[in-house]
């Protein structure tokens, strides 16, 4: 931990600047139409952002939480009870403890050795490439985030080039550490029913009153197959434009990687396998069917379908052991600081868009003579390279709040459908975020990688991948979204 010249540490100093900027803004005239409640409000917002970028986000969310009830706005009880009580942050909750079990139990090293194992691969390097970043993709979108396949798999990684004589001068290392995180973080947008993605279209739907149909089940199929078709893309970029010498991959034998044989699958982990897969299928059916009978219930009580599977599955003991262990799952396989940034953000755009603040009014004063006369085709390139620039030097949840109030209010003006525009660039916020630490723990992962990344390697290959996307984005991403979401 760093320390100032009179002992005190960094992150005290910037703990108190953040607490500083939540009591001096509230001090401000307001400008009409935001209310004094409003400048309370946004004092508290710009003091998080300012902590979340600046200290541990765990302690600035709760913090946040809690003068949010000490203003105006409303009492401690009432906002206690609109952050917890929120069905979206119960929703998250249970999910994590139920992606978590999968961590716990130690499944995700199956999904790994399977992709690993394909034969079809051998002797083909970009292939091999491919397939590993396709299953560090899949296994974001199904087991809650991009931790899992980026702690499973850059061991494997590091065994191959220790195997084939990689050292970590060579470029193709550096790609293939970098392209585990970003097949991952390709797939950390696509689930609708967790995390991020779950926040962020649920703050859209609250700050627009649900006037939007944000379609669950196209959001997924659409994300899905856009993030599958950007890795094949990249993986043919870095093939031919970057050009690394792979020839050492060529001597690779699947049969050596099938050394050290995984045991069989016992029946707790078969049996949390096959629950994950349905509860999936219970969270997206409903969307793809709304006709079939009991899809009405299905939606209706998707919020509680996480926690009703949890309960079962630590209902039932086999050898006196449940298959989903709550508390201990909780304890080591829950990622805290994620769940309390994901519920304060969530509170926040609440509070932010609420009409006692005039907030949202007053966006919509300053902007509209900004959007006045732009195309939709212009409106969405510029809101995506402000996405692009700012995710990568904050965190991208945070950013995919602060701009939806613009995604509105332009909606609003110009009469558009949002869904497409919201779904896009929910995906593009959460799935760029890697240039620099401060856009994601996954990329402060990379920056943390000292062994094979130096910083000017992150900056170099990260930076034409995300450019890439970003080209993806406008030339693929528009069209599709427009046809599946519009």
């Amino acid at each position: 931990m760093s320390k100032s010249k009179g002992g005190i540490s960094a992150t005290m100093i910037n703990s108190i600047i953040g607490i500083a900027i939540m009591f001096i803004i509230r001090m401000f005239p307001p400008m009409a139409p935001i209310t004094e409640t409003g400048m309370e409000v946004l004092g508290i917002f710009i003091g998080t952002l300012y902590l979340w970028t600046t200290v541990d986000p765990t302690w600035a969310s709760i913090f946040s939480i809690f003068m949010i009830g000490f203003s105006s706005y409303s009492n401690m009880g009432g906002v206690i009870k609109e952050a917890f009580g929120n069905p979206t942050v119960v929703q998250m909750l249970f999910m994590m403890v139920f992606s978590g079990a999968l961590v716990r139990e130690k499944i995700t090293p199956y999904i790994g050795r399977w992709f690993l194992t394909r034969k079809v691969s051998e002797g083909k390097p970009w292939l091999l490439t491919f397939v590993i970043s396709l299953g560090c993709l899949l296994m974001a979108v199904f087991l809650g985030g991009p931790f899992a396949p980026i702690f499973l798999f850059w061991p494997v990684m590091y065994d191959i080039f220790q195997q084939l004589g990689y050292t970590n001068k060579e470029t193709y290392p550096k790609l293939a550490v970098i392209m585990v995180v970003f097949g991952s973080m390709l797939g950390f947008p696509v689930p609708p029913y967790a995390g991020n993605p779950l926040a962020l279209l649920t703050n859209y739907r609250t700050i627009s009153n649900n006037t939007v149909e944000l379609n669950d089940g196209m959001y997924f199929a659409c994300t899905l197959i856009m993030g599958i078709l950007f890795l094949a893309i990249t993986i043919i970029f870095l093939k031919y434009v970057i050009h690394p010498d792979v020839s050492k991959l060529k001597s690779l034998k699947i049969d050596d990687l099938k050394k050290n044989p995984l045991p069989p699958m016992s029946i707790h982990q078969k049996i949390l396998a096959i629950a994950y897969v349905v509860y999936v299928l219970c969270m997206l059916l409903p969307s793809w069917f709304p006709t079939l009978p009991g899809m009405a219930f299905l939606k209706a009580n998707s919020t509680g379908m996480a926690a009703t599977f949890v309960a079962v599955l630590a209902a039932i003991q086999i050898a006196g052991k449940p298959v989903v262990d709550i508390q201990g799952t909780m304890k080591t396989n829950v990622a805290w600081s994620s769940f309390f940034l994901c519920t304060s953000a969530i509170l926040i755009g609440s509070v932010l868009t609420a009409e006692n603040t005039g907030i949202t009014p007053f966006l919509n004063q300053l902007l509209s003579p900004l959007f006045t006369g732009m195309s939709t085709v212009t409106f969405i390139i510029f809101l995506m390279i402000v996405l692009m620039v700012l995710t990568n030097v904050c965190n991208s949840l945070v950013i995919g709040m602060i701009l939806q109030p613009v995604i509105l209010s332009y909606c609003t003006t110009t009469g558009i459908n949002a869904a497409p525009i919201v779904s896009l660039s929910i995906f593009f916020v959460l799935s760029c975020a890697m240039e620099t630490p401060a856009a994601s723990p996954f990329a402060a992962m990379l920056f943390g990688n000292k062994e094979w990344l130096e910083a000017k390697d992150i900056y170099k290959y990260c930076g034409m991948i995300i450019l890439l996307e970003l080209a993806l984005v406008l030339v693929i991403g528009i069209p599709m979204m427009n046809l599946f979401m519009g």
